[in-house]
C-alpha cells in the first residue's frame, strides 16, 4: 500500500488539528452548520464530527421545522468564481498548467462536500441510512479534498489560487424541492461524470510523470463509484415511495433539468458498480 492510499485511514485526515465545534442538537443543524462554515479546513472538521454523531446516534433524526434555502453555501473568499467558460484551460506539460489542473479537482471535492451537506439538510424524515450513506459521502469527499489540498501545497500552490466555476452547486439549487430529482441529476449525472473522465485523467498524469497525483485520483474513483450507487439507491427509494418508475423517470428528470447532452465514452464498468442498469447505459450512450 502506497503512503497515499493508506491516507483513507489516517488519524489525520479523519481528525485535522483544530478545534472541535461543539454537538449540535440535530442532523439538519449539524449538516447546516457544516454548510455554511466558510473555512474550508473547518468544513472538513465539521463533516468528520458530523459523521462520527450520526454513527454513533447521539443526534437526533427529527425533522426540523423550518428549513432555510441555502443559495450559496460558506466558503473560502477564493478562489474567484466565473462562468464555466472563462475558466482558463489547463495544459499539464507545465508547472503552472499542473498547479491549476489539480486545483479544478480540488474545487470539485470541495463543492462535492458542500453537496453531501446539503442532500443531510434539505431533505428530512428518512431512514437513519439515508443519513449514514451522506454522512459517509461527506465524510470521504472532505478527505479527498484534504488530500488535494496537500497535493497542491506540494507542487507549491494552494487552494484558491485560481478561478473556478459554480457549475455542481447550480445544480443543487435546481433540484432542492425534490429528493427524486436531486439523486437523479446531481450523484447519477454530474458526478456520474467523474466516472467516465478519471481514468483518462490518472493516464495523462503518469504520462507527465505526477505519479502521486494520479494515486489521489485512484482512491477518487473507487470511492466516487460508491458515492453515485448511494444515490442510485436512494434514487430508486425516492422512486418507490412516489410510485414512479424509475428508468423513465431518470430520462424524464435528464431531460427536464439538463442542457446537453451527456459526454461519452461512458465507463460502462464503473457505471455498472455504481447501479446503472443496462437499458440506462444504453440510452446514454444513445442519447
Amino acid at each position: 500500500m502506497t503512503a497515499w492510499k493508506s491516507l483513507r485511514w489516517s488519524s489525520s485526515v479523519n481528525s485535522p488539528a483544530i478545534p472541535v465545534p461543539a454537538p449540535a442538537a440535530s442532523v439538519s443543524q449539524a449538516a447546516y452548520d457544516g454548510l455554511v462554515c466558510c473555512d474550508a479546513t473547518q468544513k472538513c472538521e465539521a463533516v468528520f464530527g458530523l459523521a462520527r454523531q450520526i454513527r454513533e446516534g447521539t443526534l437526533n433524526m427529527a425533522s426540523a421545522p423550518d428549513i432555510e434555502a441555502v443559495e450559496c453555501p460558506g466558503r473560502p473568499a477564493r478562489p474567484r468564481l466565473v462562468a464555466p467558460k472563462d475558466v482558463a484551460r489547463r495544459s499539464l506539460t507545465t508547472e503552472q498548467g499542473r498547479a491549476a489542473f489539480i486545483h479544478a479537482i480540488t474545487h470539485i471535492e470541495f463543492n462535492a462536500i458542500n453537496l453531501a451537506l446539503d442532500a443531510l439538510y434539505r431533505f428530512q424524515g428518512l431512514p437513519r441510512a439515508y443519513y449514514l450513506d451522506w454522512s459517509h459521502v461527506a465524510q470521504e469527499e472532505a478527505q479527498h479534498f484534504l488530500m488535494l489540498q496537500e497535493r497542491l501545497q506540494q507542487v507549491g500552490s494552494h487552494y484558491g489560487a485560481f478561478d473556478a466555476h459554480n457549475g455542481l452547486w447550480d445544480m443543487a439549487v435546481k433540484t432542492r424541492d425534490s429528493l427524486v430529482a436531486r439523486m437523479a441529476l446531481v450523484p447519477r449525472v454530474l458526478e456520474a461524470r467523474g466516472l467516465d473522465v478519471t481514468p483518462g485523467m490518472i493516464q495523462k498524469l503518469r504520462a507527465h510523470g505526477d505519479g502521486k497525483t494520479a494515486e489521489i485520483l485512484e482512491i477518487i474513483l473507487e470511492q466516487e463509484i460508491g458515492h453515485v450507487a448511494i444515490g442510485s439507491r436512494w434514487f430508486r427509494y425516492a422512486c418507490e415511495e412516489q410510485g414512479l418508475e424509475p428508468e423513465p423517470t431518470f430520462q424524464r428528470l435528464l431531460a427536464q433539468y439538463y442542457t446537453g447532452r451527456v459526454q461519452k465514452p461512458l465507463h460502462l464498468e464503473a457505471r455498472r458498480k455504481a447501479g446503472f442498469s443496462e437499458s440506462e447505459l444504453a440510452a446514454l450512450e444513445k442519447g
